[in-house]
């Protein structure tokens, strides 16, 4: 039997996001990448060791009021925000 990644569905509707362990050059286009698969109502739970005001920006430019930005975690060298489909 193989595992099909798009039948995974966590309970809770929260989906760690892990900025940490991508590569610097891939990580904008994973985080776009993992926010347009997003349904309504579902948050990815994104840490980083900075935080990161540009990719912010562009969220904000790209997305506008149907991604809501919430931060759980704003200390230095942990970043932890919560990123929610509306």
């Amino acid at each position: 039997m193989t595992h099909n990644c798009a039948n995974t569905v966590s309970f809770n509707l929260c989906y760690p996001f892990d900025a940490r362990g991508v590569a610097k050059r891939f990580r904008h286009a994973a985080i776009f990448g993992a926010l347009d698969s997003l349904n309504p109502g579902e948050t990815m739970s994104f840490v980083n060791d900075h935080d990161p005001l540009p990719l912010l920006a562009q969220l904000t430019q790209r997305y506008g009021d149907s991604i809501a930005i919430h931060y759980a975690a704003r200390e230095p060298g942990n970043i932890a925000i919560n990123f929610t489909r509306k």
